[in-house]
C-alpha cells in the first residue's frame, strides 16, 4: 500500500501524530480484513473519494495506480458510472482531475467510445439489465407503484442509467455494481437504494463477504455511521 499511495499528500511534517495514526489504520490495518484484490481496491476507493468529493485525494491515489492497478479505459468507466448516481454536480470536477492525471501520464485523449446502445435501443437493453440484476416481478412492480405524473423517472432508469451506461465496455457487471454500491454507500441516506443494489450485487456474483470488503476498504474515508448504515443493510439483505 505505500508503492499505491506514494503520492498521496503527506501531513507527518506538520502534524506527524495524527499521520502516523492515519496511515497505520487506513493504509496497513484496513487491507487486513478485505479480500478485495489491488484492482477492486483501487476501483472502490477513487469511487468513494467521488461521492466523498475529494479531488486531491483523487488525484494522488489515481496518478500512483493508472497503468499499475487500473487502465484509463477502467477510469473513464469508473467515472461515467459516477454520473447517475452522485450527479454530473459532484462528478464534473472528477473529469478534469483525469484529464490532468491522464495528460501528465502522456495518455492520449478521447479514448475510444465505449457506447453499446443507439436511440432506438437504448431503453430495450437497460430494462433487460435491469431486469438480469433485479428481476423481472421487482421492476415491473416498481414501475407499476410509480405514481402517475411520476412515470418518467422509469424511463430515465431504464434509458439513461441502465441504457446509457451499464451496457458500457470497460468495467465487467461485477465491477460496476461493486462502485455503484460503494457510490451510494459513500453518499449516506439512500438506505432503500442500497437495499438494492445489495441484491444487485449478490444477483452478479459479489457476495456478502466483498461488501463487508467494501465497507472496510472505503471506512477511513467515509467513517463509522454510514459505514455502520451500510453493514446493516449488508447483514439485512444477504443473511
Amino acid at each position: 500500500m505505500r508503492e499505491l499511495f506514494e503520492n498521496f499528500e503527506r501531513i507527518e511534517k506538520n502534524d506527524p501524530e495524527f499521520h502516523e495514526l492515519f496511515e497505520n489504520f487506513a493504509y496497513d490495518e484496513v487491507y487486513q480484513y478485505s479480500t478485495l484484490d489491488e484492482k477492486e481496491s483501487v476501483l472502490v476507493t477513487l469511487a468513494s473519494l467521488i461521492a466523498c468529493q475529494s479531488p486531491k485525494a483523487f488525484k494522488k491515489i489515481l496518478l500512483s495506480a493508472i497503468n499499475k492497478y487500473i487502465t484509463p479505459e477502467e477510469v473513464k468507466e469508473l467515472l461515467y458510472q459516477s454520473v447517475p448516481y452522485v450527479g454530473f454536480g459532484r462528478a464534473h470536477n472528477f473529469f478534469g482531475v483525469v484529464i490532468k492525471v491522464f495528460d501528465k501520464k502522456g495518455i492520449d485523449l478521447p479514448l475510444s467510445p465505449r457506447s453499446n446502445t443507439n436511440a432506438e435501443d437504448r431503453y430495450e437493453k437497460g430494462l433487460d439489465i435491469q431486469n438480469r440484476y433485479f428481476g423481472k416481478e421487482f421492476i415491473q412492480a416498481m414501475k407499476e407503484a410509480r405514481p402517475e405524473g411520476q412515470k418518467h423517472f422509469d424511463n430515465f432508469l431504464e434509458g439513461y442509467c441502465f441504457g446509457d451506461f451499464y451496457t458500457r465496455d470497460g468495467l465487467n457487471d461485477q465491477q460496476r455494481e461493486l462502485i455503484t454500491f460503494t457510490f451510494i454507500a459513500t453518499l449516506g441516506g439512500c438506505e432503500n437504494q442500497l437495499r438494492g443494489h445489495t441484491q444487485g450485487n449478490l444477483s452478479v456474483g459479489n457476495d456478502k463477504e466483498k461488501l463487508v470488503s467494501v465497507i472496510t476498504i472505503i471506512l477511513p474515508y467515509i467513517g463509522f455511521p454510514r459505514s455502520f448504515n451500510a453493514l446493516a443493510i449488508i447483514n439485512e439483505i444477504c443473511d
